[in-house]
């Protein structure tokens, strides 16, 4: 994924990343060897991030700090930061938010086993305390069914699936 918020991306500061297979081979890769997009990294197959090693800009620390600080605020005032999700669920349609699709479909709070639609941000499922990885499945498909039903968008996720299914 390309991480990012408040218009910023993360991967314009990557330097190298380190990812894994299936089998547990750990790898260190360039920047390059990845096509890059809105919300998405395409690299090998089968592998999956562990870490990155980022570049910062040279600037003034204290300004960035406060920056930083800024933002923190910010998400936390938006997003359900205190709660586990796993992030954004959905990537925004050309011309439009999930969010304000999903809020408008009524389906703020509405429940899957543990998995919950967020009250605070409806672009995030986050796990109430049980949730299981069928649960937030289950949700995320009547989400996007809804969605698609109601507004003929059909939502497209931004979360990487990994696994089976059951």
């Amino acid at each position: 994924m390309n991480a990012g918020a408040f218009g910023g991306e993360t991967w314009k500061r990557v330097v190298e990343v380190e990812t894994v297979d299936r089998r547990g081979v750990v790898r260190r890769r360039a920047p390059v060897e990845y096509a890059v997009g809105y919300r998405e990294v395409q690299g090998p197959a089968g592998e999956w991030f562990l870490a990155a090693t980022l570049q910062a800009e040279e600037g003034d620390a204290a300004a960035a700090q406060q920056e930083i600080r800024r933002l923190l605020e910010r998400r936390a005032a938006t997003q359900p930061t205190s709660q586990p999700s796993g992030g954004s669920t959905f990537r925004n349609p050309p011309g439009d938010f999930a969010a304000r699709l999903i809020e408008s479909a009524g389906l703020k709070g509405l429940r899957v086993g543990g998995a919950e639609v967020s009250e605070k941000h409806a672009n995030f499922i986050v796990n109430t305390g049980s949730a299981t990885a069928s649960d937030i499945e289950q949700l995320m498909d009547v989400v996007r069914d809804r969605v698609e039903r109601l507004h003929g968008v059909r939502l497209q996720t931004e979360v990487h699936i990994v696994g089976e299914a059951p």
